[in-house]
């Protein structure tokens, strides 16, 4: 264990690095930067919240791996805004800020950083800015996505890019899979990123604003699955709402939400249950999607055929 310490001590950085973020999205990027030597002076994340579905006050997950990783301080502000905020960041003196799935940031905190502040995007910019990127690109049918590290400026999502790692995105790819999968290639950008910015060679680019697309935060009437789509739309629906918030549907007066499918054979009127005896096909606009996991409100999630065991779904029904 001392000649691990010692190790650690002889491979450390220099750089002062504060480090913000607050969901499991930025865990990644926080553990490999101190497996790379790069232990922040002090990591920011969001306030103690009433969490699950007990409501007890819980740590983010940010917290949780900084306590973890025995790092120090941790800074909890209500506001970002907050002068005093401001003030603790310049009290740090920090080279660089790395921000994860964070606040919007006010240029009086991140212009704190001497060597400058950077986001980790889940997208490849301009493409997809917002609160949404990952839900959003699956919706549309992207083939293709990625991670992407920008200097912060006022406007968000618009700063010059440091770098970009791609990726494709599965046929039957969810959203929540996707997302496992971006916050671990962002991990390595993270590190990527600040290991160029240490040795002066972050040569960043700006954006090209003509390319640029919007991914806004989701409503829950967006998450409602368009029936009248065709197919391939409707597939690309399911998943990319697909753990959280989930696509939804009405059964009469019950709400089902709807987890994984794919493409079927099969038509009818948009809504309509084709097969209902082990395999639950429903017709679109133009052919159908078989429904592969789903879920009644306040009930499990459940495969198709066990699902359809214990609740009444028969040909000729109408979801809309």
């Amino acid at each position: 264990m001392k000649n691990e310490n010692k190790k650690q001590q002889e491979t450390a950085s220099p750089l002062r690095i504060v480090f913000m973020g607050t969901p499991a999205f930025a865990v990644p990027s926080l553990e490999r930067l101190v497996e790379a030597g790069y232990r922040p002076v002090a990591v920011v994340t969001g306030p103690d919240r009433p969490r699950g579905r007990g409501q007890r006050v819980q740590p983010t997950p940010v917290k949780e791996a900084t306590l973890r990783l025995r790092l120090s301080p941790i800074l909890q502000p209500e506001s970002v805004r907050d002068p005093a905020f401001a003030e603790a960041i310049a009290d740090l003196r920090p080279d660089v800020i790395v921000v994860v799935a964070f606040k919007i940031l006010p240029p009086e905190v991140y212009t704190q950083a001497r060597l400058g502040a950077f986001n980790l995007h889940a997208s490849l910019l301009p493409r997809y800015r917002g609160a949404a990127p990952i839900h959003r690109a699956i919706m549309a049918g992207e083939t293709e996505t990625g991670v992407t590290t920008f200097f912060l400026r006022p406007e968000v999502d618009t700063g010059e890019i440091i770098l970009q790692k791609r990726t494709p995105i599965g046929p039957e790819e969810t959203a929540g899979e996707l997302h496992d999968r971006l916050m671990h290639l962002g991990a390595e950008a993270v590190l990527e990123t600040v290991r160029l910015i240490e040795r002066g060679e972050a040569h960043p680019r700006p954006q090209d604003d003509s390319q640029a697309t919007l991914a806004p935060k989701l409503t829950r009437e967006e998450a409602r699955v368009p029936w009248d789509r065709p197919a391939r739309v409707v597939h690309n629906h399911i998943r990319g709402l697909s753990p959280h918030p989930g696509a939804w549907t009405m059964h009469g007066d019950r709400l089902l939400k709807l987890y994984r499918s794919r493409l079927a054979e099969g038509e009818g009127l948009p809504g309509t249950v084709l097969e209902a005896d082990g395999r639950l096909v429903v017709a679109c606009g133009e052919g159908a999607v078989e429904i592969l996991e789903l879920q009644q409100e306040g009930r499990r999630v459940l495969p198709a055929d066990a699902f359809l065991h214990g609740y009444p779904l028969h040909p000729g029904d109408r979801l809309s």
